[in-house]
């Protein structure tokens, strides 16, 4: 496994998911992992386990509460040397029903909790210069997808973003990168899933495939791919890789 022992990185919504799956990897690749998240319980069990070096509790949709959260960080592990902006949520309903509030909602929850950890961060890696900025965004940041027109249009805001960053930071020794998987096998799909059974009165197993049907390769993606993914984005090997959407899909976006 890749080395990236002494690196401080940080993680947001790491408690559970495609974020815990995250922390772990890290972890055992040898970072000094601080997870991020808004719960205490799942982040506590998360440095039981040894996934990772420590928490802080913050809601990352609070631009100041992140910035705390990062200088206490810092001040216990060192500078964060990497963040990983992963917290995010989905919410669904056909566009003539949803409303302002849901695209503003989505637009905290997807965007600005990007938005958050990175301005938080960055002035330290540019003064450093050195730093690994990487947003978990997803396919809906780069196709369409029926009924989630707010959640589509935050995660192409949030490739936006990540584009325009790289830019401002590429001669600062600074990169910025997505990472999108599709439909991953995670508690946000499954809820997904309980909506879809609920609204139709098909079988959890017909709600499975029919998501499962985006990935060519059948199946639902596994949060250690996209994991590994965002392990090598933080290596000194990705260091000419910046401002790329990094589909973990199995072939759905090419």
């Amino acid at each position: 496994m890749m080395s990236l022992r002494d690196q401080h990185i940080l993680v947001t919504g790491a408690g559970r998911g495609i974020g815990a799956a995250i922390a772990a990897t890290l972890s055992r690749a040898g970072a000094k992992v601080t997870g991020l998240g808004r719960s205490q319980a799942p982040l506590a069990a998360l440095v039981a386990r040894g996934a990772a070096a420590g928490y802080v509790l913050a809601d990352a949709t609070d631009a100041a509460a992140v910035r705390a959260a990062c200088e206490s960080a810092a001040s216990e592990r060192g500078p964060i040397d990497a963040i990983v902006a992963n917290a995010g949520g989905a919410e669904s309903a056909p566009f003539r029903r949803s409303d302002a509030a849901m695209f503003r909602r989505m637009m905290d929850l997807n965007l600005m909790s990007v938005v958050n950890a990175a301005q938080a961060v960055l002035p330290g890696m540019m003064e450093r210069k050195s730093g690994r900025v990487i947003a978990v965004a997803s396919t809906a940041g780069l196709r369409g997808y029926a009924y989630v027109s707010a959640y589509v249009a935050s995660k192409h805001a949030v490739i936006g973003l990540v584009r325009s960053l790289a830019l401002e930071t590429a001669a600062s020794g600074v990169t910025v990168n997505a990472v999108c998987p599709g439909y991953a096998d995670t508690d946000m799909t499954e809820e997904s899933i309980a909506r879809i059974v609920e609204k139709t009165g098909r079988s959890a197993e017909d709600a499975r495939a029919e998501l499962a049907k985006h990935n060519p390769q059948g199946r639902l993606v596994a949060p250690d791919e996209v994991a590994d993914a965002v392990l090598w984005l933080c290596g000194a090997g990705a260091s000419a890789i910046t401002g790329q959407a990094i589909a973990v899909a199995g072939g759905e976006v090419m």
